[in-house]
C-alpha cells in the first residue's frame, strides 16, 4: 500500500472515530484542508502516526475538546471586510426593521468578534433593544473566549479602521473597555447576544432568524454537506428573511436558488423570497 493510500486509511480511522465516539461528523468537510489540520493534530501531539489518535479518542475524555478547536481554527476579526457590513447597515437593516423582533444567527463565530460587530451594528442603527443575536459554533474553547467579550487591545487598531470604512457612526473605542493589554466588550451588547454550541452537521434548526450570517463556513465542507447546511439555514429563515455568506459562497447552483433572490450579488446577500413571489 502506497503511503498517501496508508494516510486515507488512517483518517477515515480518526474521522470513524470521531462520528461513533463522539457523535462529530468531518466526512464531508473539504479534504484538502481537513488533511491539513489533522496534520497540524499530529504534530501537535508528537504522534508518530496520525492513527495513533484513535486510542486517544476513545479514551481521553479530555481530548475531544482540542481535536475540534484544530479542526474547527477560528478565522475571524471585528466588522471583516467593512463592505459587508456596510451593505448590511445600507441594504438589510431597512428590512430587518420592518420586523417587530429581530433574530440573527451567526453560524460558526469563532471567538466572537463578528457577533460583537453585528450588535454594534444593530446598537448605532437603534434596533439592538428589540434585536436577540445568537452566536454559535461547535469549538467550545472559541465560544468561551467570545462569551468572555476580551480581545488583545493590539487588534482594536485594525478593529477600528474596519469600523470606521462599515459606516460606524462613532468610535470602536465607545463600545470596549481597556484594560492593559486586552480590551472588554461593553457589557450592553452582551445582554442581546446568546452563545451557543451547534454542530450544523447533526444539529437542527437552532432558530426563527430574520437573519442568517454564515460567512466563509461552507467553503470547508464538500457539495453534499453544503447541500444539507443551505437548506438547515433556509429552514431557520422567515420569509423575506435575509442570508449573509462569504465571498468565495453563493445560493446560485444550489439547492435552494430558487428560493432566493439577490439583495447585494457582490456582498453575497440575498433574501428568502415572500410568499406568492416568483424567480
Amino acid at each position: 500500500m502506497k503511503d498517501s493510500e496508508l494516510e486515507e486509511v488512517e483518517i477515515n480511522l480518526v474521522l470513524e472515530t470521531l462520528r461513533l465516539r463522539h457523535g462529530y461528523d468531518f466526512r464531508h468537510y473539504a479534504q484538502a484542508s481537513l488533511r491539513r489540520r489533522l496534520r497540524s493534530l499530529q504534530h501537535l501531539f508528537g504522534l508518530k502516526h496520525l492513527v495513533d489518535l484513535v486510542p486517544r479518542l476513545l479514551r481521553e475524555r479530555d481530548l475531544l475538546s482540542k481535536v475540534l478547536a484544530g479542526l474547527s481554527v477560528p478565522m475571524t476579526e471585528m466588522f471583516r471586510d467593512p463592505a459587508v457590513f456596510l451593505a448590511l447597515r445600507q441594504e438589510v437593516v431597512p428590512l430587518l426593521r420592518t420586523f417587530p423582533q429581530i433574530n440573527i444567527w451567526q453560524v460558526g463565530c469563532a471567538t466572537g468578534e463578528e457577533a460583537y460587530s453585528l450588535a454594534i451594528l444593530m446598537a448605532e442603527e437603534g434596533c439592538l433593544f428589540r434585536c436577540q443575536i445568537y452566536a454559535t459554533d461547535i469549538n467550545d474553547a472559541a465560544l468561551a473566549t467570545a462569551e468572555e467579550g476580551v480581545f488583545p487591545a493590539r487588534k482594536m487598531a485594525l478593529y477600528g479602521d474596519n469600523y470606521r470604512n462599515a459606516g460606524g457612526t462613532g468610535k470602536l473605542a465607545d463600545y470596549y473597555h481597556h484594560h492593559m493589554d486586552f480590551v472588554q466588550m461593553d457589557p450592553t451588547l452582551r445582554r442581546s447576544m446568546v452563545f451557543a454550541h451547534h454542530n450544523l452537521v447533526s444539529d437542527g434548526i437552532f432558530c426563527e432568524a430574520h437573519l442568517v450570517v454564515c460567512r466563509n463556513v461552507l467553503i470547508y465542507f464538500d457539495r453534499h454537506l453544503q447541500a444539507h447546511c443551505f437548506a438547515l439555514m433556509k429552514g431557520s429563515l422567515v420569509r423575506g428573511g435575509c442570508l449573509c455568506l462569504g465571498s468565495r459562497e453563493s445560493v446560485e447552483g444550489t439547492v435552494v436558488e430558487r428560493d432566493f433572490q439577490a439583495i447585494n450579488k457582490a456582498m453575497r446577500i440575498f433574501r428568502l423570497r415572500p410568499r406568492g413571489s416568483t424567480p
